[in-house]
């Protein structure tokens, strides 16, 4: 069964297909309890791709959309996924007000919207993405997504309650290839992160599940420091 540290880390599924992914989820499900299905698996499969991860027993979604669009498709997308069975999808904070609370409101009490601030492949200043959260946040969504670099202004800014979902996750001296915005899951969890978002660490490394646990180790020392 995970373990605490496990309980924090998504497992990205950036992969074009279900039969180049699954293999990924059997063999991570049982030291991780996340996974991120984002444009390409989805575009590729559909639901059916959140269909192939929650077969695996304890296994949840993050779906990682980033919906923009007028409120009223907004909200209807979120009430479509409330039926597919994730535990969580992001919207683009830049939508507005209006688009959020569309999305917080279709989604319902149990579904956790993550407002996407800015992505970690592009320069953002601590002040821009502290202000987006709080826009997240008055319109109802139940967090963000932001890098390790703004996670301790966000909490500071927002409070305990308000979930953060932390992407460009590297190893130290790991090539950050796209990313700009990069840190270590440690320094992620420490600065307040919920959940961190990894990929290639993992994926690329000669032991995938050894690498999982590696990170799993890293965020439970960070947890308890």
């Amino acid at each position: 069964m995970p373990g605490a540290g496990q309980g924090h880390l998504i497992f990205a599924l950036d992969l074009p297909s279900l039969e180049q992914s699954e293999p990924w989820v059997a063999r991570l499900a049982p030291h991780l309890r996340l996974f991120k299905v984002g444009l390409e698996l989805f575009s590729s499969a559909g639901p059916d791709a959140v269909r192939m991860v929650t077969r695996h027993e304890g296994a949840g979604v993050f779906l990682d959309l980033k919906l923009h669009d007028i409120p009223t498709q907004v909200g209807r997308a979120a009430r479509a996924l409330r039926a597919v069975g994730v535990n969580m999808f992001t919207v683009h904070a830049q939508g507005g007000e209006e688009m959020l609370r569309a999305a917080a409101r279709e989604a319902g009490p149990n579904l956790l919207v993550l407002a996407v601030t800015r992505l970690t492949s592009q320069p953002a200043g601590v002040e821009e993405v502290v202000e987006l959260a709080r826009l997240a946040q008055v319109s109802g969504c139940g967090g963000v997504v932001c890098s390790g670099s703004e996670a301790a202004a966000v909490r500071k800014a927002l409070g305990s309650e308000f979930r953060i979902v932390c992407p460009g996750i590297r190893t130290p001296g790991s090539d950050r290839g796209d990313q700009v915005r990069t840190v270590t899951a440690y320094d992620a969890i420490r600065a307040g992160a919920d959940y961190i978002v990894v990929g290639r660490p993992i994926r690329d490394a000669a032991d995938p599940v050894e690498a999982a646990r590696a990170i799993s180790d890293e965020i439970t020392r960070a947890l308890a420091s």
